[in-house]
């Protein structure tokens, strides 16, 4: 099939879970034979042409966030819609809203919901509505909506009577790390420290994480990895809340080894979000073995299927006892104490995550699904 991808930032840069989905589906359906074409947003950048078999087309947009998405989603759509593409895959809400104009041209069209995003804080008043407006139009004029979770799926057809596809993101093999370059740059050991690694906005629930943090008695140090720039209110508002506590190190964002370290060698990585579609960063922190603590959101807890422990979301107090009794029982291989789960349990579990978030069976849902829009 040829197959156009509209939605992300860019590729092969994983700043995030769209782009990571983005990467790993097309890479995937271009080693199957299918003739993949990913729309990059191009803000200055160097341009790039071909990325592991799949074809990249730059498009031109403004460096600004407010219009960034918006112009890029409409040139993306207007260059696509003159090639003789099979399937157009918009990902995300906001750019679903140029769906009806790629329909307008008789494209087959299908749209992944990769979380309610103008329900995020950071966006204002035109912008979640714009947001929201592209969310309808995806369930109106997609041949097929995609969602990452049952919650998500549950919410199209109670709003739209749609009858989403659940088809989650999914999770890499991969090998740990030793640490070496974190412990060059940030002093960090093995198992020396708790792990926050996502973006820093509101919905993330940071700012829980911190005053948790504080209120431990424990030297191992909080590691909070997500871009610290551009600066934003809530951004400057957490580096006040951590200013005195010499433990807490930000890392500003990372990537590739770096990272890989990151999730390898925590004591816990916490994810305490308020919002969520499917969190990417959770199922990298499964794929390298850490133990997991999740605020008890459906997106969180119906991902990990009884795997890691969750504490009541919003409440700094719950997360504070959840991390302390993590830290007191270091022999658990993981702190899903409540359930009184084994080691071996728990890594049974861990398995079959693993084998039902597996990015190749993924990639052949999705073509299946590609396929009976063509049908």
């Amino acid at each position: 099939m040829k197959i156009a991808m509209i939605g992300h930032k860019r590729i092969p840069t994983r700043s995030g879970g769209v782009e990571v989905v983005v990467e790993e589906l097309s890479e995937r359906m271009a080693a199957k034979g299918n003739k993949v074409t990913v729309y990059n947003r191009n803000c200055g950048e160097d341009k790039l042409k071909e990325h592991s078999g799949v074809k990249i087309v730059e498009v031109r947009t403004f460096s600004s966030p407010s219009l960034n998405a918006m112009v890029y989603s409409l040139f993306a759509t207007l260059r696509c819609i003159f090639k003789k593409y099979d399937i157009v895959h918009y990902h995300a809400e906001g750019p679903c809203a140029m769906i009806p104009l790629a329909k307008l041209f008789g494209k087959k069209v299908a749209a992944t919901i990769h979380g309610l995003d103008w329900q995020r804080n950071k966006w204002g008043g035109f912008a979640s509505k714009y947001i929201l407006f592209g969310e309808k139009m995806a369930a109106k004029h997609a041949d097929k909506v995609i969602v990452l979770s049952q919650n998500v799926k549950n919410y199209f057809k109670e709003t739209y009577g749609c009858d989403a596809e659940l088809i989650p993101n999914g999770i890499n093999r991969v090998t740990p790390e030793e640490p070496e370059i974190i412990r060059d740059r940030f002093g960090l050991e093995k198992d020396g420290y708790i792990l926050f690694l996502a973006r820093i906005t509101p919905e993330k629930g940071l700012d829980y994480l911190i005053k948790a943090y504080k209120e431990l008695d424990t030297d191992k140090k909080l590691v909070i990895a997500g871009s610290i720039e551009p600066k934003t209110d809530y951004i400057e508002s957490v580096l006040e809340q951590a200013k005195n506590c010499e433990n807490i190190i930000f890392t500003d964002f990372v990537s590739g080894k770096t990272l890989a370290e990151l999730f390898s060698n925590c004591f816990v990585y916490v994810l305490p979000s308020d919002l969520e579609g499917m969190p990417m960063s959770l199922l990298e922190a499964v794929g390298y073995d850490a133990r997991v603590i999740v605020s008890d959101i459906p997106e969180n807890t119906d991902c990990l299927d009884g795997y890691g422990s969750s504490f009541a979301h919003g409440d700094a107090g719950s997360l504070k006892e959840t991390l302390e009794y993590c830290l007191t029982h270091e022999d658990l291989k993981d702190c899903d104490f409540k359930e009184g789960s084994t080691a071996e349990e728990l890594q049974q579990k861990r398995k079959l995550l693993i084998e039902k978030y597996d990015w190749d069976n993924i990639t052949d849902k999705t073509l299946e699904l590609y396929r009976s829009i063509r049908a």
